[in-house]
């Protein structure tokens, strides 16, 4: 059995305001790619189809395009969970009649207890879930913790393990040893959240979602495949990708998808970004997080790089606090306020207050001095 493993997809999220659907669209024609030149016999989303429980109509037509393309054009067997961003009510509605292309999406607890079997191999789908699902499930009121309900559910499953099968569990939660990036949500459940990697040994391989970088977490047989797309300037240099895994022998292979816009860090003063010769040389339409070293104020900052870099997402100065060569003026509090007031508005316009001016602000000091 050969199957590709790929998790959050978060379609309708953006990324400090842009619409990142192109981005998505490309990854996905390039997981499609690598689906047929791989000839897997199935495709695994392991949680987080949607970045909202509620998502936008676009965000449900990418959604249903790209798993028709898969499903009925391509004809690869689905398998499919629902995340911790997923509502999984509204995601479970048609799965009633999805199995019959071989479409398996799983968005109950119960159901992850029913293996779909595709050729050597037995896939139990769990999809994200709380404590107290796997509680009423059980009828067991001493389940308080994740941890304690997956105990209860790999039991119930290794019983229905047959041995001469492989077994795969695909899954979405927080595995002991792996590490978050801001993009992630971050899900406690019943004072736990994470599960340890030891506790999925019975099975031959994992497949993970939840963390959105492939390297969370190092064990050989529990993996997450990471996002297709950066969500966010700490997965800057992550290497976005999918899993290519064979069951019997046992080998996972990394295919890196190459993004249609980058998120980058680029570092240097304002004179350095702005000048062509440094500019030309990079990759203007990516998604920049801009560092800028110069302490001085520089008029219009943003505007005058958004000319050259038009996805900045963020600028932050590196350096520390903005010099300025304005003088310190001394402000002796016990004058006038509206004397105050008009030397405050002369330093910072040159100019002196009209007489409707000084109307409207003694009104207002008025006002305010009637509050206090």
């Amino acid at each position: 059995m050969r199957f590709l493993h790929t998790a959050d997809w978060h379609l309708g999220k953006q990324l400090h305001g842009f619409n990142l659907q192109a981005e998505q669209q490309a990854a996905y024609e390039q997981i499609v790619q690598l689906a047929v030149q791989e000839k897997v016999d199935a495709v695994v989303i392991a949680g987080d189809l949607y970045d909202r429980a509620v998502p936008s109509e676009a965000a449900v037509q990418q959604l249903n395009s790209m798993l028709m393309d898969l499903n009925l054009k391509h004809h690869l067997p689905l398998l499919a969970i629902s995340g911790n961003h997923d509502s999984a009510p509204r995601l479970r509605t048609g799965s009633a009649w999805f199995a019959a292309t071989d479409f398996y999406l799983n968005t109950k607890v119960s159901q992850a207890l029913t293996p779909v079997v595709l050729g050597d191999t037995q896939f139990f789908l769990l999809p994200y879930f709380e404590p107290f699902e796997a509680r009423h499930y059980f009828e067991d009121d001493s389940i308080r913790t994740v941890q304690q309900a997956m105990e209860k559910l790999v039991t119930a499953m290794q019983a229905q393990f047959d041995l001469d099968k492989k077994q795969v569990l695909i899954a979405h939660f927080f595995a002991a040893g792996s590490t978050h990036v801001d993009s992630e949500t971050q899900v406690t459940v019943g004072g736990l959240n994470a599960i340890p990697v030891d506790l999925l040994a019975p099975f031959d391989y994992v497949a993970l979602g939840h963390l959105h970088g492939k390297d969370a977490l190092h064990a050989d047989r529990v993996r997450y495949s990471g996002s297709p797309v950066k969500f966010s300037i700490s997965e800057a240099t992550q290497t976005k990708g999918v899993w290519i895994v064979d069951t019997d022998p046992f080998e996972a292979t990394f295919k890196p998808l190459t993004p249609l816009r980058d998120v980058r860090i680029l570092k240097g003063s304002f004179d350095d970004l702005t000048t062509p010769a440094f500019y030309q040389q990079q990759t203007q339409d990516d998604y920049l997080s801009i560092q800028l070293t110069d302490r001085q104020v520089i008029p219009n900052v943003m505007a005058v790089l958004r000319e050259i870099y038009p996805n900045i997402i963020n600028l932050e100065r590196v350096n520390g606090p903005v010099v300025t060569d304005n003088q310190i003026t001394e402000i002796d509090p016990s004058l006038d306020p509206m004397l105050l007031m008009a030397d405050f508005f002369k330093q910072t316009t040159d100019e002196t207050l009209t007489k409707q001016q000084q109307h409207w602000a003694q009104n207002a000091l008025t006002a305010a001095t009637k509050e206090d």
